[in-house]
This record gives C-alpha cells, sequence and structure tokens, in this order.
C-alpha cells in the first residue's frame, strides 16, 4: 500500500507539473477546448489525490500545518464559486453559459491551489515547482523572441494576424505573455534568492552565484527579460520593474546582515539584465510607445492637431453604469461581452469582450459578493509572501516570499490596464503563485536529524521541510 501511495504522489506531481507547462501553449488556454481540457485534467488529478487520501492516509507534518494554513484561503475561493453558482442557478446572470463555464473554471482553480499545497510541502519539492515555471517562462521567452526576431511571426499552430513585431510567445496578447513573464521571472528570482547560504559577503561569493553553479538560472532570467521588453507591453515592463524595486527594497532594508550581497544581486538584474542585454532588444520602441501614448485629443485653437490613441480608459467610463446597476449582485459571471455593448458611445468603434481591466471586470460580473472573497485571497496570499519575506531564521523562506509576494504584486499592478486574470493560464499561475506565498510563509516545525544525516545535513531518505537549515557536510567517522 504504502509503495502504491507513492507511485500515485510522484504521478500526482508530474501531471501538475505538466498541466502548468501546457497551460500557456494553446493560445493561453483561452479557447473553450483548452479550458474544458484544463476543467478535465484538474478534476482527474483531484479525484486520484482524494483516492490517496482515502487508501493511503493523510500525510503527518508540514504537509497538514500548511493545509491548515491554507483551508481559510481555500473557502475564500470557493465562497466565489459559490455566489457564481447561486447566479447561475438563480439566473441571475445574462449569459447563462459563460456563467456555467465559469463555475467550472473556478473549481479547477480551487483544486489546483488544493494540489499545490497538498503536493510541494517539501524544499525539494518547492524547489522543482519553481523550476518548472522557470522553464516554462524560458521556453515562452525563447519561442516570442525567436519568431520576433526571425521574422516567421507564427504562434504554436499557425501564423500571427496581430501584434506583428512584438513577442507574444504562444499568446495571441503580447499583454498576456508579459503577465506571464512578470510571474516566472518572480519566481526565478526569488529562487536565486532562495538558494544563497549564510556565508559573509565576499566578491568571491557573488562571482559564484553570477557565474557558477546558478549561471543558468540567471541566463534564463536574462532571456525571460529581453522577451519581456520585446512584447513592448508598457505596463507589462512598469509593473515588473515597480515590484522589483518595491519589494527588493524592503528585502534589501530587512535583512541587515546581507544588506550589501543582496543589494548587489538585485541591483545586477536591473543593470545588466535592463541597461545592458535589453538596450539590444526593442528598449528603446518601448520607451518611444510609453512616451507616445494619449489618452485624450490634443486640441490647439480649437482644432484636434493629435487624436488620441488610447481607448481603454473610455472602456473604463462606458463600463462604471453596469457596476452602478447591480453592484451587490453583478452582472453574471463571464458576461461582460454580452451587457457591454449597451453602453458604449460613438467613440467605441471596435468590439471589446474585456473590460481590460481586472478589478471593473470582476466587479462587474461578480458584485461585491463574489468580488470580495478574491480580493480577500489575493491579499491574504500577499500577506503571507511578505510574512515569509522578513522571518529572518529562513534563508530559504525570505527567497521564496520574496518571488511569491513580487510576482503578486506585479500582476495585481498590471491587471489596473489589462485582463490577464481572464485568460487561464495566467490566473492558474497566479493561484499557483498565491499557493507558494502560503508554503513559504506558513509556520512547519523542522523534523529532528537522523543520526546518519545525508550530503546536505538532511535525514537520509526524506525530504527537507521548508523550515530545516542548511547544514554543513558532515566528517566521515573513523
Amino acid at each position: 500500500m504504502l509503495r502504491s501511495t507513492r507511485h500515485l504522489e510522484r504521478f500526482l506531481l508530474a501531471g501538475m507539473l505538466l498541466v502548468l507547462v501546457w497551460l500557456p501553449m494553446p493560445l493561453g488556454s483561452n479557447r473553450e477546448w483548452a479550458v474544458g481540457l484544463f476543467i478535465l485534467l484538474m478534476g482527474g488529478l483531484g479525484c486520484a489525490w482524494a483516492i490517496g487520501q482515502i487508501y493511503g492516509g493523510a500525510e503527518r507534518g508540514p504537509q497538514n500545518k500548511a493545509m491548515k494554513t491554507a483551508l481559510p484561503l481555500l473557502a475564500l475561493l470557493l465562497l466565489t464559486q459559490a455566489w457564481v453558482a447561486v447566479q447561475w442557478l438563480a439566473g441571475l446572470t445574462v449569459d447563462i453559459g459563460s456563467t456555467f463555464q465559469h463555475l467550472m473554471l473556478g473549481l479547477a482553480y480551487c483544486l489546483l491551489f488544493l494540489l499545490v499545497i497538498a503536493l510541494f510541502h517539501t524544499r525539494k519539492r518547492l524547489n522543482l515547482l519553481l523550476g518548472t515555471l522557470v522553464v516554462s517562462g524560458t521556453l515562452q521567452a525563447f519561442f516570442g523572441a525567436f519568431m520576433t526576431l526571425s521574422d516567421v511571426e507564427w504562434l504554436l499552430a499557425g501564423p500571427k494576424d496581430s501584434y506583428i513585431g512584438d513577442a507574444t510567445g504562444t499568446f495571441v496578447n503580447r499583454n498576456h505573455l508579459a503577465g506571464y513573464l512578470e510571474m516566472t521571472l518572480a519566481c526565478g528570482i526569488g529562487l536565486l534568492l532562495a538558494l544563497r547560504d549564510d556565508r559573509p559577503f565576499s566578491w568571491a561569493n557573488l562571482v559564484e552565484l553570477l557565474m557558477g553553479p546558478k549561471a543558468r538560472l540567471r541566463l534564463a532570467l536574462v532571456v525571460m527579460v529581453i522577451a519581456l521588453v520585446m512584447t513592448h507591453s508598457r505596463m507589462g515592463n512598469i509593473a515588473f520593474f515597480a515590484s522589483l524595486l518595491l519589494v527588493g527594497s524592503l528585502f534589501v532594508v530587512l535583512e541587515k546582515e546581507n544588506r550589501l550581497r543582496n543589494g548587489l544581486i538585485l541591483t545586477s538584474i536591473i543593470l545588466i539584465d535592463v541597461l545592458v542585454v535589453s538596450q539590444y532588444f526593442g528598449l528603446e520602441r518601448l520607451k518611444d510607445r510609453v512616451l507616445s501614448t494619449r489618452l485624450n485629443d490634443v486640441v490647439v485653437n480649437g482644432e484636434v492637431v493629435q487624436q488620441a490613441n488610447e481607448v481603454r480608459d473610455d472602456v473604463f467610463s462606458y463600463a462604471l453604469p453596469l457596476l452602478r446597476e447591480r453592484p451587490l449582485m453583478g452582472q453574471g459571471a463571464g458576461s461582460f461581452e454580452a451587457v457591454f455593448p449597451r453602453y458604449p458611445g460613438e467613440d467605441i468603434r471596435i468590439h471589446f469582450d474585456h473590460a481590460h481591466n481586472d478589478y471593473i471586470q470582476f466587479a462587474v460580473e461578480f458584485g461585491l459578493l463574489g468580488s470580495l472573497p478574491l480580493a480577500a485571497f489575493i491579499l491574504a496570499a500577499l500577506w503571507y509572501a511578505l510574512r515569509a519575506l522578513w522571518r529572518r531564521e529562513s534563508v530559504y523562506r525570505r527567497g521564496v516570499g520574496f518571488g511569491a509576494a513580487m510576482g503578486i504584486i506585479a500582476l495585481l499592478i498590471h491587471s489596473s490596464t489589462d485582463f490577464n486574470l481572464q485568460i487561464p493560464a495566467n490566473a492558474a499561475t497566479l493561484v499557483v503563485v498565491c499557493a507558494i506565498a502560503v508554503l513559504a510563509g506558513s509556520q512547519a516545525a523542522p523534523r529532528k536529524h537522523a543520526e546518519h544525516p545525508g550530503r546536505d545535513g538532511s535525514p537520509r531518505g526524506h525530504e527537507r521541510p521548508l523550515d530545516a537549515p542548511r547544514l554543513p557536510p558532515q566528517p566521515a567517522q573513523p
């Protein structure tokens, strides 16, 4: 029975990682068949995990501690899905089919959060999860940059018909690749900081960190930053660097012992990746696009000399009456495309299926009853990430908390001007980042070491819990 349980757990681990790599590939899973496949896969993995829990018994130790911490957050997610179910069953939505699809998708996100907490509760497994997200982000970045630089301009299964000259990876929209890279870059930076040691600062140690065994991770970060710049996504790049500066400054201030080394690491990411590498991959075009943004017409002597080239702010204002119409109950999950055409003025000449502002869209569709639990879920996860960031007893937890906090803050900033959370691949990745924040910030007592520890000081045949200290190799017994 024990062997069968271990085989099932390995299957679940592999299945979860494959799902995370697969999600962005079919156009960000923003197609009905891809959404259905994701729901089916999560349902199958969830059933397999439940069977393992019934016949194998719940594991004691760090997993149960993390699960206990995660249950209130899972309840918040389920509360939102319960409200969507009420909208669907009571006919409170104007688009019943879309609301039902959002209900199933929301339940899949709940299962994803639960399985990440249940399966990736040790340091080795959490490293594997973070590494998989970094690999997936690097593949997306390399594919997007290569397609743009080679002028092939294809998506995964066909040629691009929009955003020519911009890196989009396997996403349709450059902003959605930018949103995905914000989170995978944050995970990579967090992993880089988590794998530091506590040795006193020296230039030799810094060179080893940047050019030694972790060079592949640094190279992956460089590739992702290049692709992020090549998306020419204004808010995507602003969100990434704002979150890096904000969380990085907090990280350097809180950790007094290694303040110089941590500051140099974060400075190297900004200077080397942006000012040196990205200078040759579209940084100037991105700057011009930011500076040329016009939200309103430029009028001189009563004549319009330059027309506004950005209409998203008009969409925001036209969507507000939808919110005032049903502020408490909402129009129905997934119904924005159906209800918005009633309100836009003559200056909106194209079709908008999303509000290009996740906060407005969630408020319009879910109402306060459905939106508040989601907001509480995100803020609670961010609190756990920041809690890990200021825990001085664990270098590893601080690094992982850094990555989780940065990823959450970056997407929160980006969501003010785009709809990343309406794209299943990005929404699912944010759920995973929130689960990582809970794993990093939850209290877990380290296990006692066995009499004959392994090379890293951990007991042989056991995986180290997140709080286990990194011990030096033990000398051989005579």
